[in-house]
């Protein structure tokens, strides 16, 4: 198909003239800094359209806001450890660091094909000594604020991958490996861990400060972290002594009619020892299996209710979780419906003890009643309310203690594969675990071992060490980071990447932080932000930041589908984004990305979209290098309408892009250009207004399509980078816009339903009348009338003398009070319809007239109405 640019050579050369003149490059002390970050890429090789609509909302917007002045930090780096990386070197024979590069190599190209502006300079790559020694200083630090413990723990273990896995690294109801899709399973190991829960407290109350999030992301983190305020109480389990249960319901404890323990609680494992049914039972539990069936056994036990006295039996139940709470718990089926289900089946009591605060009846042999109420069947805390009773029980019952419990858990960050960072401690047979000194960092990884399980295991000679205390023999730790780590602080290496002396230097870091917009994936909404907001808020405590929480601003881009399906390699169905720059252009794929939805919204790739798109980058091509030169003489009305949709065109567009809503910024500049191509080839254009008109939308165009902005920009005759360039401004006040706007389009809209309806095909003229200035005070009163528009309207004795019509007028607006409309004056109704009226000259090949009501005839003025003018078509 013919172009009108050749957008591979108009591309080509733009990038190397940004690159030769360092565009994007930012100085360190700058006086208007705005961080602008995407989160940075997994190193899988080529690049997908998730990328390409990830890194074209930061690489438009961080555009936008240097046009308009600002000092922009707009880096990027590759999130490159990982076992995918391990997994395909051994898949391809090769080794993680050769294949990574590959992919890091093969992702920059495609990135700069696409027109990126990053600040190379920056560039960092995680799985270089020079970044991850960074980790493992931050580890010591951890350490010595006490923040790194070492200890025995279950642990999600991947059978497949061969690796411990965070609970957050555990998805869906079925328990799968994010990674590979695996069963998980649980295993008993010694495992590094940062202590993440010291800041639950301080992570969850923050979120109410995160205004510029989306409420979905701060809503998954509070779940997360999953802050209960509750009870523990201790029940004395026969045999067993006392087994504390942790309960946010303390006012049902008159209600709890059997007490349950996990398989895995010692007292069940202690029992289990002397009774062969609950022995078999718990062997038959796989804890990795998800059922909705709950199944359970009678111990033959029993425990003391610390409340009533009673007697209630003990069972082994697989519904209670060994890390949920203390493992234990008062079974209230009443008023729970795991425990309700579970009593129907064993056929257990059902009691109720809180009834509806509204005095309306449940039956909890039905279904329990889980709300909060008024006790009942309680002795002597019946008629209090739920929380009452709870803060009385807490008093009474000796045993019971107020408590904040929470979901989320400390990060084990131990992994047992070999593509990632060291962790920085020896064991000495004398000493126990040491850590290695600043001195001797980075420990780097040794030549990479292909074999099965963990290959620095089979790492001899790397694995041998000196204890950095005793001098003696000591062995390494073989364990690997979490990649999580790696991507919880590189926001702060971006400021200052090529430091020796520490990762960051703390005075550049606090310049440019926090991170102003960031944009990523809604599936990182809990992992990589909780640890990125815990690891920053650490840093705080320690002095090394200011600023406790490292993204003012967060986008959580949505999906590209096609055919209503995620684009994956596994389905098929993957558009590739290097065929679509080689044949429509990078500014073609870019357009389309931010022309097609919100940021946050997922949105259908469409072949006519993208094509629509390269054919709207010519005609703009075509309305600037064929745009006429020579001055001619204009028609000032057009003039000034053409004018004022620049300004308008501009104002609105700007909005847009501070709000990242680019589709609407893009759709101002569609309807620009459209306009500027009636303007060019239907009027006699005046030059001055032509060429600023030309002169905005190419800039209005730059952050989205950089390359043929530039090539434009330079034909329009400006000097230096359009990048560079001020951001176009307003000549005029464009407040009321929007109703002039509306105004002429209703208008144009109007006089098509007249043709069509009348079967007027070849209008000789278009008369069109606003309404009356008494009209127009007659909407002011109904607006401010208190419901009685009609006594409003009629008591103004100026409006009385207009009679009839204006008895009519106000029932009409009696009848609309509830929705009155907003309206332009009547000189500023008249003036627009004058500069508007070449427009549908141009459309009906018509004489146009605009009249005030009062120099028209009655029968058409009458009709009017303000904001809706009367119009009449006359045919030849």
């Amino acid at each position: 198909m013919a172009r009108d640019f050749q957008h591979t050579a108009v591309e080509s050369k733009w990038q190397d003239r940004w690159d030769d003149e360092n565009v994007y490059h930012v100085e360190d002390a700058e006086a208007d800094p705005t961080y602008v970050l995407a989160m940075f890429p997994y190193t899988s090789g080529n690049l997908h359209m998730g990328h390409v609509r990830n890194y074209t909302i930061t690489d438009a917007f961080s555009r936008f806001r240097r046009m308009q002045g600002d000092d922009v930090l707009h880096p990027i780096g590759w999130d490159s450890f990982g076992l995918p990386a391990e997994n395909a070197a051994e898949e391809r024979d090769t080794n993680p660091r050769d294949w990574t590069m590959d992919c890091i190599d093969t992702m920059r190209e495609g990135m700069r094909d696409l027109g990126f502006g990053y600040d190379w300079d920056r560039e960092i790559t995680t799985c270089e000594p020079d970044y991850y020694r960074w980790n493992q200083w931050l580890f010591r630090r951890f350490h010595e604020e006490g923040l790194v413990e070492r200890r025995a723990a279950d642990v999600n273990w991947c059978p497949s991958c061969e690796t411990v896995l965070a609970d957050e690294q555990v998805e869906g109801d079925d328990e799968l490996c994010w990674r590979c899709d695996t069963p998980v399973e649980t295993r008993e190991l010694d495992q590094w861990f940062l202590k993440t829960t010291e800041y639950a407290d301080e992570l969850l109350d923050a979120i109410d400060d995160l205004d510029g999030w989306p409420a979905s992301v701060r809503e998954m983190q509070r779940n997360w972290i999953g802050r209960q305020e509750g009870a523990t109480v201790e029940f004395d389990v026969e045999g067993h002594g006392s087994v504390e249960v942790f309960t946010t319901r303390l006012d049902t404890i008159h209600g709890a009619t059997f007490f349950a323990l996990a398989p895995e609680h010692p007292v069940a494992q202690s029992i289990a020892e002397d009774d062969d049914a609950v022995a078999d039972y718990i062997d038959s539990v796989d804890p990795d299996e998800d059922t909705d069936e709950k199944t359970g056994v009678d111990t033959g036990l029993t425990a003391t209710n610390p409340a009533t006295g009673e007697e209630i039996p003990v069972y082994v139940a697989d519904f209670v979780l060994a890390d949920v709470g203390t493992g234990a718990l008062m079974a209230v089926p009443g008023h729970d419906e795991r425990d309700h289900e579970f009593a129907v089946k064993k056929d257990l009591p059902i009691e109720q003890v809180v009834a509806p605060a509204d005095g309306g009846d449940v039956d909890v042999s039905e279904s329990a009643f889980g709300e909060d109420g008024v006790l009942v069947n309680s002795g002597e805390y019946d008629g209090m309310s739920s929380a009452a009773a709870r803060d009385a029980l807490e008093d009474d019952i000796e045993s019971a203690a107020h408590e904040t419990n929470y979901r989320l858990r400390d990060w084990g960050i131990s992994r047992q594969r070999y593509w990632g960072t060291p962790i920085p401690v020896v064991y000495c047979d004398d000493c126990g675990p040491v850590l290695v000194p600043d001195d001797e960092l980075p420990v780097e990884l040794p030549e990479f071992v292909n074999t099965t399980g963990n290959p620095l295991d089979a790492a001899d000679e790397w694995k041998q060490a000196t204890c950095p205390e005793c001098g003696g023999d000591a062995r390494r730790e073989t364990d690997t980071m979490d990649t999580f780590v790696d991507s919880s602080w590189y926001f702060l290496r971006y400021t200052d990447p090529h430091n020796t002396d520490a990762p960051f230097d703390s005075e550049r870091a606090n310049a440019w932080m926090p991170v102003d917009q960031y944009v990523g994936g809604i599936e990182h909404a809990v992992m990589h932000l909780l640890y990125s907001r815990f690891v920053t808020r650490a840093l705080e405590d320690m002095g090394y930041v200011d600023d406790p929480e490292p993204f003012e601003n967060l986008v959580t881009q949505g999906m590209v589908r096609l055919d209503g399906s995620k684009m994956s390699k596994s389905k098929g169905n993957v558009v590739s984004p290097e065929r679509i720059v080689e044949e429509y252009g990078a500014d073609t794929a870019r357009l389309f990305m931010m022309s097609a939805a919100q940021p946050e919204r997922d949105f259908d790739w469409s072949a006519s979209g993208v094509e629509s798109a390269r054919e709207f980058l010519d005609t703009v091509y075509r309305l600037v290098t064929e745009r006429p030169t020579e001055a001619a003489d204009s028609d000032p009305a057009v003039d000034e309408y053409v004018a004022r949709e620049v300004d308008a065109a501009v104002a609105t567009a700007t909005d847009e892009y501070e709000d990242l809503t680019f589709n609407n910024a893009l759709s101002e500049a569609r309807g620009l250009a459209s306009l500027l191509v009636r303007y060019q080839s239907d009027a006699t254009p005046d030059i001055d207004t032509l060429e600023r008109g030309l002169s905005a939308l190419v800039r209005l165009l730059a952050p989205v399509a950089p390359h043929v902005a530039e090539e434009l920009w330079a034909d329009l005759g400006h000097d230096g980078f359009v990048a560079e360039a001020a951001w176009p401004e307003p000549e005029r006040d464009v407040s009321d816009h929007d109703l002039e706007r509306a105004l002429v389009e209703n208008t144009r809209e109007d006089v098509r339903h007249i043709c069509d309806v009348a079967d007027i095909d070849d209008p000789a003229a278009v008369e069109i009348v606003v309404a009356p200035e008494w009209m127009h005070t007659a909407l002011d009163l109904a607006r401010d009338a208190d419901g009685n528009v009609m006594g409003a309207v009629m008591g103004d004795e100026e409006l009385q003398q207009h009679g009839d019509a204006a008895a009519s007028y106000a029932r009409d607006l009696q009848e609309s009070a509830e929705a009155l409309p907003e309206v332009l004056t009547p000189t500023e109704e008249y003036e627009a319809l004058e500069r508007a009226a070449w427009l549908v000259e141009d459309e009906f090949d018509a004489d146009v007239s605009v009249e005030r009501a009062e120099d028209a005839p009655d029968d058409v003025a009458r009709k009017a109405r303000p904001g809706r003018p009367a119009i009449q078509v006359h045919e030849e």
